[in-house]
């Protein structure tokens, strides 16, 4: 589609909220869904219906978006090849201005797709805010360093000052973004913004629960000047439209579980197509004896709590030293009690609703578990239907067993477990517990010693004196997981060069490779070898 017919209304019906944000017209909804991408041509019978998510704020419908089939996916892959092509003769300098021109136009438009981010997960408003922050630094970030990164490199060939190498970078071609429903703006745009400065067109397939807020900033980049058909937005369960956008692209970035993204993998992987996985976490925090215990306490509860929990790198698991355990659990219960629930679109309430009753239901058999089978439950554990249909206070355990499902198994909600240790080494071994290894933090006066032992935990990134934002905000150092919290990194450079091949263009001057034409093989071989032992004794290469 051209982005005349992008501007075109799609009717829609009417979808009777009460938490809808009053701005929010059928007309811009029609024009968003616009962004869809349906093959009219190919549709099959019987028609997908459309998607309805479910406000978590008050339990109604938001608004139909339409649902794409196998055959959608693989129009949108072809459509974003062809775009692609000419975007790629594109200088990055030129793909910089329009990611800029896009940077200036998210912030300046905030609140708009602060309400929809709400509306759609039903977070608290400042923890929507943070996605916006991310977006516009990963913006700037790559729209300035793009042409550094992506910079042709030249390298020492075969024989010095004959052999002329550079390694260069290409795209990839048509990259698959899959990203879920707790941060679609930072998950959903902020792994396309490095592959189409990179060269690449993008194919996004959008979460059923969170379609409206990357329709509406695909809006927002073909404002900035993005070619229309550049970036494609498919929707639909992940079951079918997820795996035909793995069949159908050159390059595969998902965020999601872990299981999900072992099949990803694996489908991917048939093809010989490279994949980047962000996936699951139950990440731990070390409180030293050393630890300033107030600063520990309060910056627990930001990570545990952040996006009520529902965030791959929030902590789970808190381990404090015997001599410091009291005193540090007293100051968490204080620190979470005091935290707001609120459901409204301002920045009134600390923390938001779960997303789906789904959620909910996950983080209460979580907690009734671990509770029935001994844990102690210091302060939550309910559910506030007087606030929302959706809210679960947030919540502190003790006495946590490895026979209860928390101790293990990602919650992925507010729901945070205390665990006494006596020593260092105890600590990182029990941090070092389990399969995932995405985030982890350390609190310490002493931060030498806890950069020693940061380099013992297996996780790929930790934080000292920090929760957890400290690590993922800083856009310049690469983020991502080890073991099964996911392969390959986001961010930094390497968040970039993944969209792109590495491609080594030699070219040999004045001699031939081998021996020349009146020479023997005799000869060549022993003035060769002779080289060798000369470059050896000068110390080259």
């Amino acid at each position: 589609m051209n982005s005349e017919q992008h501007q075109m209304e799609v009717p829609l019906p009417r979808a009777a909220s009460s938490s809808r944000p009053a701005w929010v017209t059928d007309e811009l909804i029609g024009r968003w869904c616009a962004w869809v991408h349906r093959d009219e041509t190919r549709q099959e019978p019987g028609a997908v219906e459309p998607l309805t998510a479910i406000a978590p704020y008050d339990l109604s419908p938001i608004a139909p978006v339409p649902a794409c089939a196998p055959g959608d996916v693989e129009s949108a892959a072809a459509a974003a090849a062809g775009a692609q092509r000419e975007w790629s003769r594109t200088p990055v300098a030129r793909r910089g201005e329009i990611v800029l021109a896009f940077h200036d136009l998210l912030l300046e438009r905030q609140d708009q797709v602060l309400d929809l981010i709400q509306w759609e997960t039903g977070k608290a408003r400042y923890h929507a805010w943070q996605e916006v922050a991310q977006v516009v630094a990963i913006a700037r970030h790559y729209a300035r360093r793009a042409g550094r990164y992506l910079a042709t490199r030249r390298v020492r060939g075969m024989i010095p000052g004959l052999t002329k190498v550079r390694q260069v970078r290409v795209p990839k071609g048509v990259v698959g973004v899959i990203s879920p429903w707790n941060y679609p703006l930072y998950l959903g745009v902020g792994d396309v913004v490095p592959a189409l400065l990179a060269g690449n067109a993008v194919v996004s397939k959008a979460d059923p629960q969170t379609a409206l807020t990357m329709l509406w900033t695909r809006s927002l980049l073909n404002e900035a000047g993005l070619p229309a058909d550049l970036w494609q937005i498919v929707a639909g369960d992940g079951a079918v439209v997820g795996t035909a956008v793995v069949d159908a692209v050159d390059f595969v970035c998902f965020t999601g579980s872990t299981a999900t993204g072992r099949a990803v993998a694996e489908r991917a992987a048939r093809r010989l197509v490279g994949s980047s996985l962000e996936l699951g976490g139950k990440n731990p925090l070390i409180v030293r004896e050393d630890a300033d215990i107030a600063a520990a306490a309060a910056g627990t509860a930001v990570a545990a709590f952040t996006n009520t929990g529902q965030m791959c790198i929030h902590i789970e698991r808190v381990y404090v030293h015997e001599n410091v355990y009291d005193a540090f659990r007293d100051e968490l219960v204080r620190a979470t009690k005091a935290l707001r629930l609120g459901r409204s679109y301002d920045y009134a309430g600390d923390l938001g609703s779960l997303v789906s009753p789904k959620q909910l239901a996950a983080v209460r058999a979580h907690v009734e578990d671990a509770v029935g089978k001994g844990a102690k439950l210091l302060t939550g554990g309910r559910t506030r239907p007087d606030v929302g249909p959706l809210f679960y206070e947030p919540t502190i355990l003790e006495d946590v067993t490895p026979a209860m499902d928390v101790c293990t198994d990602e919650t992925f909600g507010p729901v945070v477990s205390l665990y006494p240790y006596s020593t260092d080494d105890e600590a990182l071994k029990l941090a070092n517990q389990g399969t995932y290894g995405l985030s982890a933090s350390i609190w310490s006066r002493d931060t030498r010693e806890a950069a020693r032992m940061a380099g013992l935990i297996r996780s790929g990134s930790v934080n000292i004196n920090d929760g957890a934002a400290a690590a993922a905000g800083s856009i310049e150092a690469d983020m991502g997981g080890m073991g099964d919290s996911g392969l390959g990194r986001r961010h930094g450079a390497e968040g970039l060069r993944k969209y792109t091949e590495s491609q080594t263009v030699a070219e040999q001057r004045l001699l031939p490779l081998g021996p020349l034409p009146a020479q023997s093989v005799e000869k060549f071989v022993r003035r060769t070898n002779g080289q060798l032992a000369l470059m050896r004794r000068l110390r080259v290469r």
